[in-house]
């Protein structure tokens, strides 16, 4: 399944009729992260089932919906939970939100996303900077710019050197170090889930590079920078790493990790915007 240029621009055009604001800046919030939602001002707010082809969340901690108004005197669009290629959706499916809020001039994305921690220094609790990330999803055949090109939005074959926008992530930084909060920094490895990952998994993973690994944010990356979309991505780190397998993962942990995660998240996320 294909994601057609007449889609995304009805999409588009039922968001645009709904609110009177045009955003430049979108966020898509992961696991356990919605309530920075609530930090939008004067928001307009739309379901998911109210959007004509919008893939739905069906996974606890995504609420489903779009959160228009304004964070830090910015317009900002939000998306208040994400679906996922396990879920039963295709990579375009998945991505097919992306490709709306670059029609609607969106161009910077901030993408948030609840992972397990590879790297042995990080806790529960963390927020974790994304600087990279391991498409590995995409290595197996499933990325999501397969299929016909749009070459309204992008080249064929698209650069992913900087797929993390350094200025964006330089003032993470500086936020950061404004606010004394701890902000880790690392890679991110993409897989497809829904099942958490083994020991052998998350050796391998670690041996490879990664410090972080969820079941998202990777495959919206790509359709993001293939459009010309300068990101800022975090990693809130859900739960310790089990490189050992004595300890087992829940999605309840993950869930209550981003309670702990938001308020750190929501100061570096508002920060950033207000130096824009």
């Amino acid at each position: 399944m294909h994601t057609t240029l007449e889609q995304i621009d009805r999409l588009a055009e039922r968001i645009r009729s709904r609110t009177g604001l045009e955003p430049h800046i979108g966020m898509i919030l992961g696991t356990g992260l919605g309530l920075l939602a609530d930090a939008v001002e004067d928001a307009s707010i739309l379901p998911y089932q109210e959007l004509p082809d919008w893939p739905t969340s069906t996974v606890e901690g995504h609420s489903g919906r779009l959160v228009i108004g304004q964070l830090e005197e910015q317009a900002i669009l939000v998306m208040q939970g994400r679906v996922h290629y396990y879920e039963g959706y295709s990579m375009a499916q998945v991505t097919l939100p992306i490709r709306v809020m670059q029609r609607l001039g969106v161009e910077i994305l901030i993408v948030t996303n609840a992972a397990g921690a590879i790297n042995p220094d990080f806790v529960p609790g963390d927020v974790m900077l994304i600087v990279d990330n391991l498409n590995l999803v995409g290595m197996m055949g499933l990325n999501p710019l397969i299929g016909p090109n749009l070459d309204e939005f992008g080249p064929r074959f698209p650069d992913m050197s900087q797929s993390y926008d350094r200025q964006l992530s330089a003032s993470a930084r500086k936020v950061a170090e404004d606010n004394e909060i701890d902000l880790k920094e690392g890679v991110y490895a993409g897989l497809s889930g829904p099942s958490f990952e083994s020991p052998a998994d998350l050796r391998f993973l670690r041996l490879a590079g990664a410090d972080a690994v969820g079941m998202s944010t990777v495959p919206e990356v790509i359709v993001a920078r293939h459009g010309g979309t300068r990101v800022l991505g975090f990693s809130g780190i859900s739960n310790k790493a089990n490189l050992d397998g004595n300890t087992l993962t829940t999605h309840e942990e993950v869930l209550e990790a981003g309670r702990i995660l938001t308020p750190k998240l929501e100061s570096v996320i508002r920060g950033v915007i207000g130096l824009l």
